[in-house]
């Protein structure tokens, strides 16, 4: 079942190691048809080498496997509160990216200080809270699901405006219209957070991009009145 989505959801994964976004198995990206109830993800420790679409597993939204052979993802139950509280998610994508991962070490939000940030997500990336010890040891991969949400809600962020988020000592999650969309924010996540990086070691006191920049290039990008690109 759900033939075309494992294709779609499997050339997605196998972009992460092309884009330099894992290492080894430490990432994996899904896809759901909301028509349908049911996502597809990526099995749990496969090697992308040996990756095949046919590998691919088929969840419901209880978190059930429907069709697989392999066991999904480790990072299922975080996919599934995502699906099941951003009803217009239809991918995501989870890495271990080194940039990124370092902004979470660190607790920190990724700032937007620059144009590039700007044209993808709408404000600074935000950094989850800690998991408590209770948490993590009861339900791991649904609560850092949980502090997701629990992140935007008390932020009043739009997942639709800000598609991406570092869990604290964890690593990145984006999402997007599409499985492919997904590890599109997931590469431009980790590239911003190199060049902050990079300007922040540079210059310790650099200020964050003005509002009225972030929203021309933001908003000519998204949105209604959105000028860039061909028709």
């Amino acid at each position: 079942m759900l033939e075309e989505l494992k294709k779609e959801v499997y050339e997605a994964n196998m972009q992460l190691p092309k884009l330099r976004l894992v290492n080894f198995t430490w990432g994996n990206v899904s896809g759901i048809d909301r028509s349908k109830g049911c996502f597809v993800i990526k099995p749990s420790g496969v090697d992308y080498e040996q990756l095949q679409p046919s590998d691919l597993v088929v969840v419901n939204m209880n978190g059930d496997v429907i069709e697989g052979k392999l066991k999904p993802s480790s990072d299922t139950q975080t996919h599934l509160v995502i699906y099941k509280k951003f009803l217009k998610v239809c991918g995501i994508a989870h890495t271990h990216s080194p940039w990124a991962v370092s902004f979470s070490a660190a607790g920190k939000d990724i700032p937007v200080m620059n144009t590039t940030h700007a044209d993808t997500f709408y404000g600074d990336i935000p950094v989850t809270r800690k998991l408590t010890k209770n948490e993590i040891e009861n339900e791991y991969e649904r609560n850092t699901g949980n502090v997701i949400i629990e992140t935007f809600q008390d932020r009043n962020l739009s997942p639709d405006l800000m598609q991406g988020i570092v869990v604290r000592q964890h690593g990145p999650f984006t999402w997007g219209k599409s499985a492919s969309d997904a590890v599109y924010n997931a590469k431009v996540l980790e590239s911003v957070a190199e060049m902050d990086y990079h300007t922040l070691q540079l210059n310790p006191n650099s200020e964050k991009a003005d509002k009225y920049l972030l929203d021309k290039h933001y908003l000519r990008k998204h949105g209604n009145k959105a000028y860039y690109g061909q028709k």
